[in-house]
């Protein structure tokens, strides 16, 4: 088990940032994971489809997987973790975020970095579906700046044990300022290329299945072919889909910065210091965090990298440390509140 006193040590030849992120997507082999899918309708009328994997026994503890921007529950940390987690005995459910799951969502309303109200009422599901289950939850990336800020507006009432954030983009602003910089732009490229062809789906199943009234809500966006960068795409789709004035609003109100200091559940956050996606400067500083919190800042990992051992033999630091402090979690906090 890794030490967390100790800091995380890159594979040999995997030390640049860029390797660290880019290693899952492109060189991860392929992992199989037997899951029962559940869709759960929301109370707008839309739904959000869970993965459940592991064992089904109603106290074995549970673990919410919230996945990234254009990712979904078959994500290779999503279920990179979901294994590890198996072979500890605890279940894992994955959430797979509006239209993430393979079929277009029914509402012109996607997903987003602030959208906590749709992570609201999965809690709110799990604990009526396993009400002697410990809970935690695990997000990354998008993920992770939507659990934040799910546990700062919920305070004490989160109804989770324990969480867990991974490479959070604290600083929504910042971020599409820092992935417009350098080869930071090759990701910006391959996102703008997924979040438009995300909406132009949506518009081919509004219009095969006669939805006028979604289609008329997609078509006053305006056309879409000259989106550069997040700022554009957030400007134009993001914020008047999500009823934001604009891009620096939609910024604004779903930064998981803000709401840090309100978190009252035992949370680590796992962050590396050269993060391609997010500034040094955006990181929060130990006065905004509760006492509750820990912020373990790695000097290296990449975005949701962390891959140590060797490239012979990889290791998948987040998958050992990750249930290792879960499980330390299921004894009551101690008089720091950790």
């Amino acid at each position: 088990m890794p030490n967390p006193s100790q800091p995380f040590r890159p594979a040999t030849g995997l030390g640049n940032p860029h390797l660290q992120t880019l290693w899952g997507p492109l060189w991860r082999k392929s992992l199989p994971l037997a899951h029962q899918r559940e869709r759960l309708w929301l109370e707008d009328g839309d739904f959000l489809d869970l993965d459940w994997s592991g064992p089904h026994q109603p106290d074995t503890p549970l673990v919410l997987v919230l996945h990234g921007l254009t990712g979904s529950s078959s994500s290779h940390y999503v279920v990179g973790l979901q294994q590890a987690l198996q072979a500890y005995g605890w279940a894992s459910v994955a959430v797979n975020w509006r239209g993430c799951s393979g079929e277009p969502n029914l509402l012109p309303r996607s997903y987003h970095s602030g959208a906590s109200e749709d992570l609201a009422e999965v809690v709110r599901h799990l604990r009526a579906q396993r009400p002697m289950a410990p809970l935690y939850a695990v997000g990354y990336s998008l993920g992770g700046n939507v659990l934040l800020k799910y546990l700062g507006e919920s305070g004490s009432g989160s109804q989770l044990e324990a969480a867990v954030a991974v490479s959070v983009p604290f600083r929504l602003d910042q971020c599409a300022d820092r992935i417009g910089l350098g080869f930071s732009r090759v990701y910006q490229a391959h996102f703008m290329r997924e979040m438009l062809a995300y909406v132009k789906d949506k518009q081919r199943h509004f219009q095969h299945r006669g939805h006028d009234e979604g289609l008329a809500t997609l078509a006053q966006l305006g056309p879409l072919e000259n989106l550069k960068n997040f700022w554009d795409f957030d400007g134009r789709v993001t914020a008047p889909l999500h009823g934001f004035r604009d891009a620096d609003d939609y910024y604004r109100r779903s930064s998981s910065r803000y709401f840090l200091g309100e978190n009252r559940t035992r949370t680590l956050i796992i962050q590396s210091s050269d993060d391609p996606f997010v500034f040094a400067h955006s990181l929060p500083t130990a006065s905004e965090l509760p006492s509750q919190t820990t912020l373990e800042l790695h000097a290296r990992g990449g975005h949701v990298g962390f891959i140590d051992g060797s490239l012979r033999q990889p290791g998948y630091y987040l998958e050992r440390r990750i249930p290792q402090w879960l499980t330390g979690r299921l004894s009551p906090p101690d008089a720091s509140g950790r």
